[in-house]
């Protein structure tokens, strides 16, 4: 998309070469975030072992600013202070300067996070830190004003430079504190956590629940795709009309909400309201994809056209504004564009003034408001209008005296002549690198949205995607790059890329019964168990053990706005000691679960991924194997049904996997629903197979 970009430009303007008073070290960096800071009058470095042996050498305090490409208050920071020249003389005079792409390095994100907690007890970004030379650190701070900010970093030189022992003393405290707030104790006696528990646990966390806008009783509100993941499994489980409600209340007051885009498809960040109304408006990949599998799901569950028509769109905005040629998927856009005065806004590209809306949709202005509240409900600042919905189609079609289609087909136009008019805007920026983690949050996305909405073309896309980890990402010891741009990966990959694109495999051999795609992710799981696995916690650590730790090996275990590295391991794990049981894959996820779940008591909603695993092991996990020459057909039929204690396996004949084994017979194609290894007596029908899932129900 960008190559296409830059070939249509005219020959005058490629050869047009702009000269900057300063360039720095980033300058050789492929991070759009990093290269944003390239001609800073800071003399900026990147996070290198190199750059920490030179500050040692010199004794050089290390001043570490970490953010992202997509956050508002970064660019600020950087306007202020970073292009400032008296500020750059005073970082670089007394400083050594480390800039961190936070998607990049997230290991070297979470400790100083940690650390600026507990230093300050709340946390964000920008993420500013000064360290000892070792990286130990002693002081941060989030968005610091420019004249604060100079002043700051005089007293922190001066104080280094008359009471190092203090200053070192304070900085050997903070990382011991780091160390012990990230210990996670083996828990090898405790009885896995029961249904009784756990039924408990989410009454619990009921308490939490906006029955009436959907999500939490607060603000702002994220998405959480984890939460209500889990919620749809328990209650269509466990039979849980009240949950089933709370969750249908949430996806839709989601997918009516600002938050999501109505003209171009996908979510933003999160909402700053608590009806899901004006959202922090830079897009991010990670939610897109984990939203495509959750509104799947969600669609094969209940079979609400809604959910369909968000999966459909989503995936249609990502094809659309973050899939490069090769077959990888971008990061995220901005939340800032340039408005109608050539100055830089958050959401200048997404929100709309009632005269331009007049004078876009004329006759059709009248429904169009309606449906989309141009009035004080949708209003945001200014003149400006976001677009929420609060009504059903058929609400407003019976009060505009249409039929629902009439309505809908009115609304397409509307949208279409919207978006055409949106295009004309200036774009919000694109970060074009590719990060692995993220690629297999999108990868399951698009499995599960060919999975249950049957459409083939999410398969073409899946398969692309899904090559091009193979053949940028993985490299020949199946060891993960966790980042890609321009044909470079640079940093190794940490446990979140492996436990995605895991994840994302199995799925996608789920759906096409190609053994490729199993055997990938199992060489990715024990190159896991190899080089992450910590024995002494019976966790996984986050860095594997070829790269130098900093102050700690992190180990993630809980589940924010993306599952935790651990939860997805333990998950993959019991999937995989469904496939290959004779291993220790299964008592390892046992052990994982014991772990953490003292605290699903008071805090379920923190450990949402980890539930799965509960209900895994409380109630019937079924393995489905499929045998003949429509094993292909047959699974595609069998996994449009929302079965989310199974997995499926399937093979023309008799498979390697046990579950394969000795199970075909000429001319037939069967199914065999297992539990723990124990088949049933094999069917032949779809219908049979379900009868047998859900014999109360047929």
């Amino acid at each position: 998309m960008l190559k296409t970009y830059i070939s249509n430009l005219s020959p005058d303007y490629k050869n047009f070469k702009v000269t900057h008073k300063h360039t720095n070290a980033l300058i050789k960096e492929t991070s759009p975030y990093l290269l944003q800071h390239a001609h800073n009058p800071v003399n900026w470095e990147a996070w290198h072992p190199d750059v920490l042996e030179r500050a040692k050498k010199e004794d050089k305090l290390l001043l570490i600013s970490i953010g992202y490409a997509a956050c508002h208050w970064c660019h600020v920071m950087e306007k202020e202070c970073f292009e400032d020249e008296q500020v750059a003389k005073v970082m670089n005079e007394h400083f050594i300067n480390i800039k961190i792409d936070r998607e990049e390095r997230p290991d070297v994100d979470q400790i100083y996070m940690d650390a600026i907690q507990m230093i300050s007890g709340q946390g964000g970004w920008p993420l500013n830190i000064v360290a000892l030379p070792d990286g130990r650190p002693f002081w941060g701070a989030t968005y610091v004003r420019k004249e604060n900010w100079t002043r700051t970093l005089n007293q922190l030189a001066e104080l280094y430079k008359k009471d190092k022992p203090k200053v070192t003393q304070y900085a050997k405290d903070l990382a011991n504190g780091l160390h012990a707030i990230n210990l996670v104790e083996k828990d090898i006696g405790s009885d896995l956590y029961s249904m009784e528990q756990l039924e408990a646990a989410v009454e619990h966390w009921s308490q939490y629940f906006d029955t009436f806008l959907g999500g939490h009783k607060r603000a702002p509100k994220f998405m959480m795709p984890n939460n209500w993941d889990f919620l749809l499994h328990y209650a269509t489980t466990n039979s849980k009309p009240k949950i089933m409600e709370f969750v249908d209340t949430t996806l839709t007051r989601m997918a009516f909400g600002g938050v999501y885009d109505h003209v171009g498809g996908g979510f933003s960040r999160y909402a700053v309201d608590t009806k899901w109304h004006v959202p922090h408006f830079e897009k991010m990949l990670y939610d897109n994809g984990q939203l495509t599998s959750l509104y799947a799901k969600a669609y094969a569950a209940t079979k609400n056209e809604l959910y369909k028509n968000v999966v459909v769109e989503t995936i249609g905005f990502v094809q659309e504004e973050l899939l490069d040629e090769s077959g990888g998927f971008y990061s995220s856009l901005d939340a800032d564009s340039l408005d109608k005065n050539g100055e830089l806004q958050e959401g200048a590209y997404y929100v709309w003034t009632k005269a331009e809306l007049i004078d876009l949709l004329g006759d059709g202005f009248e429904v169009f408001q309606d449906y989309f509240n141009i009035n004080s409900y949708g209003h945001w600042e200014g003149e400006n209008y976001v677009l929420i919905r609060d009504k059903s189609d058929e609400e407003i079609a019976q009060k505009h005296k249409l039929t629902v289609t009439e309505l809908r087909s009115q609304l397409k136009e509307n949208l279409r002549l919207l978006k055409k008019e949106r295009e004309t805007r200036p774009k919000p920026r694109l970060d074009d690198k590719i990060l692995t983690s993220w690629n297999g949050l999108m990868l399951k996305g698009l499995v599960d949205a060919h999975r249950y909405l049957g459409d083939g073309q999410y398969l073409d896309l899946a398969l692309t995607n899904a090559t091009f980890i193979e053949r940028e990402m993985i490299t020949q010891d199946f060891s993960l790059y966790r980042n890609h741009k321009e044909g470079n990966s640079s940093i190794n990959g940490f446990l979140d890329d492996y436990a995605t694109v895991i994840d994302a495999y199995f799925s996608l051999y789920e759906v096409t019964f190609d053994m490729k795609w199993l055997n990938l992710a199992k060489k990715l799981l024990d190159y896991t168990r190899e080089h992450f696995w910590d024995k002494e916690s019976g966790m996984f650590f986050y860095t594997s053990d070829k790269d130098q730790s900093l102050i700690r090996r992190t180990i993630e275990v809980d589940d924010n706005v993306i599952s935790s590295s651990n939860s997805i391991m333990a998950i993959n794990l019991y999937k995989f000691h469904k496939l290959y049981p004779d291993g220790t894959y299964g008592k390892t996820a046992k052990q994982m679960l014991r772990n953490v779940q003292k605290d699903f008591d008071r805090r379920a909603q923190g450990f949402s991924n980890w539930l799965h695993l509960v209900l895994y092991l409380n109630r019937n996990f079924y393995e489905i194997a499929i045998v003949g020459n429509d094993h292909r057909a047959m699974g595609q039929k069998i996994s449009k049904e929302y079965v989310p204690n199974s997995i499926l396996v399937g093979s023309q004949k008799d498979g390697d996997i046990a579950l394969l084994k000795n199970r075909a017979l000429p001319g037939k194609t069967l199914v065999y629903l297992c539990l723990e290894g124990a088949c049933k007596l094999p069917v032949t029908s779809v219908q049979e197979v379900l009868e047998q899932l859900h014999p109360h129900k047929h």
